[in-house]
């Protein structure tokens, strides 16, 4: 078992596609008072939308980063991850100091009463803290030993990026050895799997919370879907027995995630008499099924969903074309996925304001469709700005027409080829 260079050098269709859904199912997730959050992915099976952005996020890596480890040597690739790493940090940071802005504005602005402020906002988003022990803390979350409630995913995502020089040295001696290190740091995240404590970062310096997404945990899917884009993993067949055994699953997990089962009382309609039963083994089922050191039953369940996804769309994405005049639902979803980083930076803060506007107008359906179409189109115009800004329009060069020769009427003296003068 042997390392090639990553075979594709083009954008996958898929991977846009799936990642832009991701990016409007976590805008719902993080939406307060958003009842559409009841009907995510999340609500009926272990794994969720997370796992799928997390996934692309590790395909578009190998596009992104692989290439220069192949063409440039490793020292020239590791420079390229600290590029990216130093862009994520940051754009944690602005995160962070945008929403805090945004909830002391309206608090300042005494548009909800303080009380309500404090307990629905500031302390759900763990932010009192910061208004109590600043100075510390501003210590803390440069140095990433502060990590509020909403703000975890990007320090999740720094870390995986991290160590994905580690991955690609080790690709040099074998995959074997990619794969060894891979599961030996998952591992050492659910330990609790061994009657251990499980290897964590520390979330705030008063508690003994760790960071919500272990990154330890979560690289193993990042970095499943890095090697199915450089080649290392192929790709399943199109096999009528994996399709039935991935819905299966699914179905299996329905029961143990989906709330309205399993906690549904005697006399409601998805009551059974296994309900109880399904409850108590969700319970017993915990350390294979948490979300934050990304428990095994959550891997299983989403490479169910992945591998019926992939089938349903088609070859390389085939069925992602010719929908007519739909085509463009799928063209939008898909600049959405190429601008993730942007989109998901600037959902966190849309997600608030819409949030806010349920709680001052009210959370009827008709009022919480309105703030969620706003939300969907102030995502896409953030992907569409942010597209603008990365092919550095000013940098295009205005070609003129060549002038005439000078054997016509009113002929110039420049020549033939000349080059253009630029614009700037």
């Amino acid at each position: 078992m042997t390392a090639t260079a990553p075979k594709r050098t083009v954008r996958d269709p898929r991977l846009d596609f799936f990642r832009g859904l991701a990016m409007f199912v976590i805008f719902i997730a993080h939406t307060p008072r958003d009842f559409w959050a009841l009907w995510i992915p999340a609500r009926f099976g272990f794994s969720d939308a997370t796992e799928t952005f997390v996934f692309c996020s590790g395909m578009a890596s190998a596009l992104a980063f692989g290439a220069v480890f192949h063409k440039k040597g490793w020292l020239m690739g590791t420079a390229r991850i600290v590029y990216r790493v130093w862009q994520v940090y940051w754009a944690h940071i602005g995160l962070f100091f945008a929403v805090l802005l945004l909830v002391t504005s309206f608090d300042a602005a005494g548009i909800f009463t303080s009380e309500y402020w404090q307990r629905s906002y500031v302390g759900a988003l763990n932010l009192k803290h910061f208004f109590t022990k600043t100075p510390d803390l501003i210590i803390g979350l440069f140095t990433l030993t502060y990590v509020p409630n909403y703000f975890d995913i990007l320090p999740m995502y720094l870390v995986i990026l991290a160590m994905i020089p580690i991955v690609m040295g080790l690709q040099r001696i074998s995959l074997w050895a990619v794969a060894s290190f891979v599961i030996g740091v998952w591992l050492l995240a659910n330990l609790e799997l061994f009657g251990a404590e499980p290897i964590n970062f520390p979330a705030e310096p008063w508690s003994q919370r760790n960071w919500f997404f272990n990154p330890l945990g979560w690289q193993l899917v990042f970095f499943t879907g890095f090697a199915f884009m450089s080649g290392w993993i192929k790709p399943p067949p199109v096999d009528k027995r994996l399709i039935i055994l991935a819905i299966v699953i699914i179905l299996v997990s329905l029961p143990f995630a989906y709330f309205r089962i399993y906690n549904a009382k005697p006399g409601w309609f998805l009551y059974t008499e296994l309900s109880p039963w399904f409850k108590e083994q969700r319970a017993a089922i915990a350390p294979l099924r948490g979300k934050s050191e990304f428990g095994l039953f959550r891997y299983i369940h989403f490479l169910a969903t992945a591998y019926l996804a992939w089938v349903a769309v088609g070859p390389l994405g085939s069925r992602l074309k010719n929908w007519g005049r739909f085509q463009i639902i799928v063209d939008t979803i898909r600049k959405v996925g190429q601008q993730s980083l942007a989109v998901f930076v600037s959902s966190l803060v849309i997600a608030q304001i819409v949030g806010m506007g349920f709680r001052m107008f009210s959370t009827h359906w008709a009022v919480v469709l309105i703030g969620n179409l706003i939300g969907f189109a102030a995502l896409i115009a953030v992907a569409h700005t942010a597209a603008w800004f990365k092919s550095q329009p000013w940098r295009q060069q205005k070609v003129t027409p060549a002038a005439t020769s000078p054997s016509h009427s009113g002929g110039s003296t420049m020549p033939m080829g000349a080059p253009a003068r630029k614009i700037d």
